[in-house]
């Protein structure tokens, strides 16, 4: 299993941070099926102010870029959602060109 910690923020505006909470309480099937088809395991997003951090634990060998560009072409739906949510997003603090959710560097584990 790989896990990755990425990072994004939401546009500073109270009704666009509802929106996007409702829309994933109600995440599309298609959305959900396909994610796992691309081999993602286990997903939860937390949210704090306008922060967001996804922790995502996926099959060996996945390829965050390559496997979500695989995700969004697999199905319009995908396609649709991933148009959706970026109307909601903004680029962290550090994040690189064009890149929205940023990798998070592990700083601790305990073993």
């Amino acid at each position: 299993m790989r896990r990755y910690v990425l990072t994004l923020d939401l546009k500073d505006d109270p009704a666009v941070i509802a929106q996007y909470k409702a829309h994933h309480r109600r995440v599309w099937p298609e959305v959900q099926k396909s994610l796992r088809r691309v081999g993602v395991r286990a997903m939860d997003i937390y949210l704090l102010g306008r922060r967001l951090v996804m922790v995502m634990d996926t099959k060996e060998g996945f390829d965050r870029r390559r496997d979500f560009a695989r995700h969004v072409a697999s199905d319009l739906r995908c396609a649709q959602w991933e148009a959706l949510m970026k109307t909601f997003q903004e680029p962290p603090p550090g994040a690189r060109p064009g890149e929205l959710w940023a990798r998070m560097e592990r700083v601790f584990h305990l073993r």
